[in-house]
This record gives C-alpha cells, structure tokens and sequence, in this order.
C-alpha cells in the first residue's frame, strides 16, 4: 500500500474508534423553537395490522402532520394522468356492486409519488401563465402507473387548489412513456433533477429540466442501467448511487436472498454536463475472512446468504477497508447504455442486500455517507439478524479513493426492511421501514420511522432507536390489502412510507444535502414524507408548540 494511503487509512481508523465509542442517545435531545432544546418522545408501538381496519398515523407527540397533497386531488394540466396518485384507468373509489374480472379493473392504478425533493425558486411557471406560482415547489417521480409508466409532478405549496399540482412529464425527449421513477435528487451543477428507475432493463437515470412541460432525457449511456434507486451528490458534482436488485432465493435457505445490490459512485468529467460522461465506479470492501474483497458468489447462492463475510459485515466493532473500482469510463467504452450490476459483479464490487439510499452526514465535507440495506423483508429469513437477513444501518467513510466501512445498526424483526432516509440534525438521522405486506402480517406491525443517533452504540442492547411515526393505514390501502390479488384491485396493499425529507430549499450548490447541518423546523428547514400506496398522500411534518398549536 502508498504511503500515503496508509497514512489516510489510519487517520480513518482512528476516526472510526473514536465513533464507536462516544457516549449513547439521549432520547430528549431535539431542536426546539428559538434554538432550545426540544423533546422528541418516542411513539410506543407500531400500528397492529388488522384485516379490514383502517388506522391514522401516529407521530411522537412533539410532531403534527398536515396535508401537502391528496391522490384524489386534480392535476391542473390533466394528461394521461388527471389525478396526482391515481390513473384513469379506473375509478379512484370502487363503485358499490361493481364486480371485478380479468379484464375490468373495479379501482383505477395507483401511481404511487415517490422520493420527494423540495426547492425554493424563483420565476417558476405553470399551464396558466396569468397565475403567481410562488416559490416553494416539492417534486416527485411516480413508481407506478398504468400500463407500467412513470410520470413527473410538481406541488405547488404556495398555490390554490386549481394550481397545487403539475404534471411536469409524461414522456421524454423522445416522446417515449417516462419509465416507473424511485428516487431524486436536485443536481444544481447542471440545473437539473435527476430521477432513479428500479427497471434495470430499461433507462436508469433521467435528468428533467425545470420546465413545464419538463425535458427529460435518458443518461443510462452514462451511469449505467441497474436498479437504482438512491442518488445523492457531493459538493464537487460526483454522485453516489444506491442499488436495490433482490438477489437469487437459496436452497437450503428458502427464506433468504443472496446480496445482490451495489453502491456505486460517478466521477464526472464535467458536473455542469452529466452528459459530458465520465467514470462509474463500484465500492470494493476487503474481506476479513480470507484474502482479497467480499464478491458476489455467483451460483454458490447459500453459500453467500450465510457466509463469513456477511457475518462479519453484520458485526458490531467491525472496521473494513474499502476501496473504489472503475467498471465503466464513456473515455474509453463510449455512452451507450450498459448494464452495470453486471459489471459490478465482474469487477469484483462487494454485493449488499438491498441497500436502498443513504445521505452524506452534515458537517463532515462530505467525508461520511450513511446508507441502509433492506434485507429480506421476511421473518423467517434464515440469515437472522447475524448474517444480514433483516438489513442494517452502514456508516462509509471516505477519503480519496479509499475509505473505512463500519455497522451502524443491525436490523431485527420488528426493526427491518429500512428504506428511505434523511437527516435530522448533524447527528441524527431518520430511516424509514418499508417491510412490505408480508412482514406486516408475519409480525402483526405497519411500518414506522425511526431516529437513530450515528453516536450511539446500538452494539449495548439499551440503546434503542427512536420511534418518530407509526404509519397508519388509510381506507384505500386497507380496500387494497384486504383484497391484493383478487381481479381487478392490482394495486399494492398497506401503506408505505417513502419520501422522507428534510430540506431548506436552497437550489444552490450549498444547498445539497449534507453541506449544512439541518435545523428542522427552523431558519426554513421543512419535512415532508409520502404516504405511498392507498390515497398516496403527500404529508408535511410540523413541530408542536406547548400549546399543542403547529409552528410556521
């Protein structure tokens, strides 16, 4: 190894220690009004699923909740999409008497608005060129549709009701159907949003102007075709993408799934052009267990579910060295579109089960990166806990081309299958459940939100995360779960929550997430989450006063 390589690996292990060993939660500690300290009481419970029982959100008693956007509510620019989560391809609400069949749909498609990002912008402009539309704007890719396409919205939350929501897109450059979109992110070196797809297959990475009607275009030619589904970038324009492709279920381990998934990083050859190209990279942990990285196994699928490496990647005190490796530059292979996971694997990139987003933390110029991994979103996963098989909370901290790679948290039943995610403080972060239907069932228990302190040692059993919000389940989602699969209700059951949030708006570069240390509910800073599946409510987070009225 370089000499100074060595040297900054060094540095990073004695920051590592020096991280695990800090003091536990305080359950108490918050950002209050006027800069005091402000209690954040953890909800007691999750919400029990019940067949046919609808049940409200429940928030720690700090918080409120208050309506950004309703599924049901009209598009101002109506398209193939009138409705901001619903299709025309059916009624929102099932009609009394109507009876499904093969080919009647009794419930429209729900279009399922996802990962939101919000800005604050001047000049902004809508299908009423009269209108005054404000400033403050949250955006949103939709992960369902009918006929298996996504679309672009825009919520106005300065606007009446006739201006509240716009459909940016629909189709592309190209004027092809816009593919099923996850997650986003604000690329303020180009002035464009960039919008993740988990179809692999199909185009992977869109970047859509401001504009209504939206320019979207396919950059797939350049960061590759995976399922991506995380995208954050740094304040030199490199991107961090997050991959969420479930791997091979085992035979001996019929419950679990073999890691499939990367995490990725673009270097771009110039941040003001995504399209300009540049270099895919894939992270490479180094094993513990035996010479060389933690790779994919291929056809040994059992063998990857509980290897040594997955054990290890799983254990509290653990510190890996890791490292980046170039699977693709356009200098060399050129910009038409590629398959990434696969290069991934061919390259030796180390495989993760589902690590589905991940922030940079505040305060650490962009040197530490926080993500999840999903895991099996099955109780009876064989892998447990030890091997990985309800997820986990990673901390990668970075320098250069290398870096050190730590557990944060280990996932257990009752919590798993994290998902999105946001900071709340500098040192605190929110990861969101989404454990799926399945899991609901097999533990009695909808999803929550969770406050874990990256200063804690979750490896000492007292310390416990802290419950933020048990999500209810709204009376289309409880139509749907109770009658998932049956002709005619396709849509998905529970609710999910996605979407979380936590941003002051700033479009510029010193407005990315992890350039400034949140203060939610203060100095601008805003939280928002989506309610995904059944009405696909948009939600903004408010914070109590004594009184129990809500803060502006």
């Amino acid at each position: 190894m370089h000499q100074s390589l060595r040297k900054g690996m060094s540095m990073l292990a004695a920051v590592a220690v020096s991280f695990l060993q800090v003091s536990p939660a305080i359950a108490g500690d918050g950002n209050g009004p006027n800069g005091k300290p402000g209690k954040v009481t953890s909800v007691s419970s999750a919400n029990p699923k019940a067949v046919g029982v609808s049940a409200p959100n429940i928030l720690s008693p700090e918080l409120n909740e208050t309506i950004a956007a309703q599924g049901s509510w009209k598009l101002e620019n109506p398209g193939e999409q009138s409705y901001y989560g619903y299709g025309n391809d059916g009624p929102p609400v099932p009609a009394p008497g109507d009876l499904p069949s093969a080919v009647h749909k009794v419930e429209a498609t729900k279009t399922e608005p996802d990962k939101n990002t919000y800005l604050v912008l001047e000049n902004q402009k809508g299908s009423d060129p009269s209108y005054d539309y404000g400033t403050h704007f949250l955006f949103q890719g939709h992960e369902n549709g009918p006929g298996g396409h996504g679309k672009i919205t825009r919520i106005n939350l300065d606007a009446d009701g006739a201006h509240r929501v716009t459909l940016m897109a629909e189709k592309d450059v190209n004027d092809q159907p816009l593919p099923t979109l996850d997650g986003s992110t604000w690329y303020p070196f180009s002035g464009h949003l960039l919008f993740t797809s988990e179809s692999g297959s199909n185009a992977s990475i869109m970047q859509a102007t401001l504009d209504v009607p939206s320019k979207v275009e396919d950059i797939s030619g350049i960061l590759g075709r995976a399922g991506y589904e995380g995208v954050q970038a740094d304040h030199w324009g490199r991107l961090i993408l997050v991959e969420d492709v479930g791997g091979k279920t085992g035979s001996a381990f019929p419950h679990a799934k073999q890691p499939n998934s990367f995490v990725y990083r673009f270097l771009s050859n110039n941040p003001s052009d995504l399209k300009a190209g540049g270099k895919l990279q894939v992270l490479q942990v180094k094993s513990k267990a035996h010479a060389g990285a933690i790779v994919f196994g291929g056809a040994n699928v059992d063998g990857d579910i509980k290897s040594q490496d997955q054990k290890d990647l799983h254990t509290y005190g653990n510190i890996f060295q890791t490292t980046w490796v170039t699977i693709h530059d356009t200098a060399v292979q050129g910009s038409s579109p590629y398959d990434a996971n696969a290069a991934a694997k061919a390259a030796g990139g180390t495989p993760f089960k589902r690590p589905e987003n991940g922030q940079f933390r505040p305060g650490t110029n962009f040197s530490e990166f926080v993500f999840d991994a999903t895991g099996d979103t099955n109780a009876l996963t064989e892998a447990g806990s030890e091997f990985g098989g309800f997820g986990a909370i990673f901390r990668l901290q970075l320098a250069g081309g290398a870096g050190l790679l730590s557990l944060v948290y280990r996932s257990d039943v009752a919590h798993s299958g994290l998902d999105n995610c946001g900071f709340w403080d500098q040192n605190r972060v929110v990861f969101v459940e989404d454990a799926g239907d399945t899991l609901h069932a097999q533990r009695n228990a909808l999803d929550s939100a969770y406050l874990f302190d990256l200063n804690a040692d979750y490896g000492n059993p007292s310390n416990k995360p802290i419950r933020i919000l048990a999500e209810g389940r709204d009376a289309p989602a409880t139509l749907d779960s109770q009658f998932s699969g049956l002709p005619g209700f396709q849509n998905d059951g529970d609710n999910e929550i996605t979407g979380w949030h936590e941003s002051d708006g700033d479009p510029t570069v010193n407005g990315l997430l992890g350039a400034k240390i949140p203060t939610p509910f203060r100095a601008g800073w805003r939280l928002f989450f989506t309610q995904q599946h059944g009405d696909n409510n948009t939600w903004e987070i408010l914070r109590k006063d004594k009184s129990g009225s809500d803060q502006d």
